[in-house]
């Protein structure tokens, strides 16, 4: 039988033989590009009316995207970091962020089903987790962030993409569906895990559903190309009621 890559039990075990070596891993195989990415995505979130903001990280990783959070938001009241992978946040503690553990509250859970109070977080990002969510679990997704934003509050995602526009797209997938294949099998003992992005990628194709159904949840959205869109994000906010009608 076909495993279902979507499958939240396939993600977790996915992530978890992931964990030890995804911090270097990917940003190898990225070539140092998904650093930049997490750096814009950050940058997509404005000063909002608290100095303490809540943050959420959702599908949070080893908690990649917190350095650049706590620079651009240095008071920040707490990160909750949401991630299904008891490996990951098991690096991210013991071998990452142990020095910020005060700052990081961790929550082991599935994004799509976290019960995180509603109206809590100021901002909310995801940076590289929504590959791994189809089509119908991008609109559950899309519900979670509207219900666990405050009003006004704001929300950044940034993703890996499929450019299919780009001329030099061809090249593009060759790296990722045949080199990273063998590179991974070479150096990380037939592992073949990291390969998983070029499927997820394909079949993600950009944040453009994930924009439709946050919009279909009544928030703000932008959408925007990253480098010829190998890596797409979507931002914005959740609008406060009776502005729109008071403006």
């Amino acid at each position: 039988m076909t495993k279902d890559i979507y499958d939240p039990a396939f993600v977790a075990d996915l992530f978890d033989r992931c964990s030890s070596n995804y911090r270097w891993w990917s940003a190898v195989t990225s070539l140092g590009f998904i650093e930049r990415w997490r750096k814009q995505c950050v940058a997509l979130l404005q000063d909002g009316p608290s100095d303490v903001p809540d943050i959420v990280d959702l599908m949070a990783g080893t908690g990649e995207v917190w350095p650049h959070l706590l620079v651009r938001f240095p008071k920040a009241n707490q990160i909750i970091a949401v991630d299904i992978s008891h490996q990951m946040h098991v690096h991210a503690v013991a071998r990452l962020h142990a020095d910020r553990a005060d700052q990081i509250t961790h929550i082991e859970a599935n994004a799509l089903q976290t019960d995180l109070p509603a109206a809590h977080a100021d901002m909310l990002i995801s940076t590289f987790g929504l590959k791994t969510f189809n089509a119908d679990q991008q609109r559950v997704l899309a519900r979670q962030i509207a219900r666990i934003l405050k009003p006004g509050g704001q929300f950044a995602l940034i993703e890996a993409s499929d450019p299919k526009s780009w001329v030099l797209r061809p090249f593009y997938r060759f790296y990722l569906d045949r080199m990273l294949p063998l590179v991974e099998r070479l150096f990380l003992k037939g592992a073949q895990d990291f390969s998983m992005i070029g499927t997820y990628t394909r079949n993600f194709r950009d944040c453009g559903q994930m924009a439709d159904a946050l919009r279909a949840e009544g928030l703000d959205v932008n959408l925007r190309q990253h480098f010829f869109g190998c890596a797409s994000s979507v931002s914005g906010k959740k609008p406060i009621a009776g502005k729109a009608e008071q403006d």
